[in-house]
């Protein structure tokens, strides 16, 4: 049975969906005011791999992931453009789309925008005024009342004394606690807003997500996931606005997904030390970022380096080199094969995909010793449950390692290739060992074989 460590009650549990046969999931998605890094390719990665295994398990899957295209960056950042927020916004969106399409992530079933759901933000806000779990201050903002709702903190461990003790938060005179947190934010001149009960305004971040999960998940629902900053303050006033307002429990199995760090700093655009997904994808090929992102748990920190993804690289290509002479399809899995059997059991353990990418070395490893076809179709099936090994072995291999590493077309490496195997005819070896040491330094790899030479890139 699949066991989710569940960050609410900080164990790994049985997985028992409410609805039998179905899983609905609700991820935080993307605040669109500036291209995509690799803390966000994470989080689109790894919930992209739970419900790739999910469905793998047979179940029905509703994956709602929002977009955020209403807040103060976006504000600000559109005023610095000199554009409307509707344009800055849909040029992320959009970019936000080619990024996880090349990095092999499927669309979400919903991916509603904060804007299309203002109606539902609305009415779950009136829900906690009239039960005096919300208030109005005298500027208009309406504010969450967090010492009102008794579980405050059960997500994140921590409490309010603490809180009050310890934690930073900002100075806001119309508060009647300092921890209290905003729902509904009164209208600034030039700022979009939109009608409400308290007068004209925008909702604030946090109510976006309890109303957009309600609308296309329900009141409650199996998993909610997001990256692992997100957990307090984001998901602990998730549940305080969701259960406050429906008496019941909100999620069942909350997942948070490690950080990406660089130099043992958590790599963020407000610490200036991230990069994008783009300018990665310039360096490296799509899939061998997926790969650098999937064998690492999810729960654990990610250190980014080009020494990292250069290993990732030559991980990557051990397994297509183990694939190479099979081009082959997946086709159905035997899971009573000792491969796929652990394979299974790897990602019934908290989708332990580092668990399940050493089987697939495993597996790549007797593939190498059998030449047998049954492994390498049952090394690209259980490949491909990753989103991984699904690409014809010799175009992956002979892709250009990066933008730059293009010394050579193909065409003039098989006319090389064809140069030294005339040399080699003429037993000229000297001159042989001469093309093959120039393609060398190229970073042209020739391997002699029975079906004759083949190359890849190294």
């Amino acid at each position: 049975m699949l066991k989710i460590y569940n960050t609410l009650t900080r164990k790994k549990q049985s997985f028992i969906p409410l609805i039998p046969g179905e899983v609905r999931m609700y991820v935080c998605g993307m605040t669109v005011y500036d291209y995509c890094h690799l803390g966000h390719a994470r989080v689109l990665v790894v919930f992209d791999t739970v419900v790739r295994w999910l469905k793998v398990m047979g179940y029905k899957v509703t994956y709602v992931r929002n977009i955020t295209d209403i807040d103060d960056k976006i504000i600000k950042r559109a005023y610095e453009n000199g554009e409307t927020i509707d344009i800055l916004t849909q040029r992320f969106i959009d970019a936000m789309h080619e990024d996880a399409a090349k990095l092999g992530v499927d669309q979400p079933t919903h991916e509603p925008r904060a804007t299309q759901c203002i109606e539902d933000m609305i009415a779950m806000i009136q829900i906690l005024v009239q039960k005096k779990l919300a208030y109005v201050a005298a500027n208009g903002d309406v504010f969450y009342a967090v010492h009102r709702f008794p579980d405050y903190g059960k997500l994140s461990g921590k409490s309010l004394e603490d809180l009050r003790a310890g934690e930073r938060v900002e100075i806001d005179l119309n508060k009647k606690d300092p921890l209290d947190f905003v729902l509904w934010k009164a209208a600034k001149p030039d700022e979009p807003s939109w009608d409400s009960p308290w007068g004209k305004g925008r909702p604030g971040w946090h109510i976006e997500c309890s109303a957009m999960s309600e609308h296309y998940l329900g009141e409650q629902f199996d998993i909610h996931g997001g990256g692992q900053d997100l957990q307090f303050p984001h998901h602990e006033n998730e549940i305080a606005q969701s259960e406050g307002a429906h008496d019941h429990p909100y999620v069942n199995y909350w997942m948070h997904n490690g950080f990406v760090r660089v130099d043992n700093e958590k790599m963020s655009k407000s610490l200036g030390n991230f990069f994008t997904v783009r300018e990665v994808l310039t360096q490296y090929q799509p899939e061998v970022v997926r790969f650098f992102i999937t064998r690492a748990h999810y729960r654990s920190p990610l250190n980014y380096s080009n020494e990292h993804l250069n290993d990732a690289k030559n991980a990557l290509d051990r397994l297509y080199i183990a694939l190479k002479e099979h081009n082959t399809f997946a086709s159905e899995v035997n899971w009573e094969d000792p491969y796929a059997a652990r394979f299974k059991s790897a990602m019934d353990d908290d989708f332990n995909t580092s668990e399940a990418i050493a089987v697939l070395f495993d597996l790549a490893g007797e593939l190498n010793k059998t030449r047998s076809l049954q492994h390498a179709v049952l090394l690209k099936a259980l490949g491909g449950m990753l989103g991984l090994l699904q690409q014809n072995p010799q175009a992956y291999l002979q892709h250009p390692f990066s933008a730059e590493d293009s010394h050579f077309t193909p065409e003039e490496i098989e006319r090389l290739i064809q140069q030294r195997l005339a040399a080699r005819k003429m037993r000229d070896f000297a001159q042989a060992d001469t093309i093959r040491q120039q393609l060398l330094e190229a970073g042209i790899v020739l391997e002699d074989g029975a079906q004759g030479t083949t190359w890849r890139r190294q």
